[in-house]
């Protein structure tokens, strides 16, 4: 039975990242609509689950996909650079990062998913992060990377 719930989620994600792809998709109603067309058995929840896990930001203009894959990997930032606007150092390990209104979690994702070294972890809310290091010189390297991948 687990097996055939993971397939589902599985076949219902990569679905969703199709469309999302395919087209301008500009609410969850409308992608809920779309995937039960498909033949998905879906719910607004179970689509809002699945985003989140995804890591589909929303903009002005519809959802969107981090590129290259359903989530950034290993360093494919490019998508979520127009949801960062700053950069602020907050004692000698402690990185804040502001977002737009609700990119923190999926920019945070992102940066957990990616390994960096200098990185212990995060901690996000709906437009902040809090990205915590070691110690001071791996929090300039890490200024150093975020600054040089988000422009900021």
């Amino acid at each position: 039975m687990q097996q055939s719930q993971d397939h589902n989620q599985h076949e219902r994600r990569s679905a969703i990242t199709r469309l999302l792809r395919g087209g301008s998709v500009r609410k969850q109603a409308d992608l809920v609509r779309l995937l039960r067309s498909q033949g998905h058995a879906v719910t607004q929840s179970s689509v809002s689950r699945d985003l989140r896990e995804i890591g589909v930001l929303k903009a002005a203009d519809g959802y969107v996909l981090p590129a290259g894959e359903a989530r950034p990997a290993g360093g494919d930032f490019a998508a979520l650079a127009g949801f960062v606007r700053s950069l602020r150092v907050a004692g000698p390990a402690l990185t804040v990062l502001r977002t737009n209104i609700g990119a923190a979690q999926s920019v945070a994702l992102a940066i957990d998913q990616a390994n960096w070294p200098e990185v212990v972890g995060t901690i996000s809310g709906d437009d902040t992060i809090f990205i915590a290091t070691a110690n001071a010189r791996d929090q300039a390297a890490l200024g150093r990377r975020l600054r040089s991948l988000f422009k900021i």
